[in-house]
């Protein structure tokens, strides 16, 4: 760390929040990306809810596999 930094008015955990969930960022093949977008746009639906449908479809699958 570069000495010129001035850390005397830091505050700790200022940022923090209990509980606070984190939502990562999925990155998704392109041709993967490019089939979804265009599946999504034919039925009407944002790529977010077509992605966690298919997501939510696949757990259940896995599901009942065990």
């Amino acid at each position: 760390m570069k000495d010129e930094y001035d850390l005397s008015t830091a505050e700790r955990g200022k940022f923090f929040r209990e509980g606070a969930r984190l939502v990562p960022p999925i990155h998704l093949e392109p041709e993967v990306l490019d089939y979804l977008s265009k599946r999504a746009l034919a039925q009407g639906v944002s790529l977010s809810s077509l992605v966690n449908t298919l997501l939510k479809k696949e757990i259940e699958l896995i599901g009942a596999g065990k």
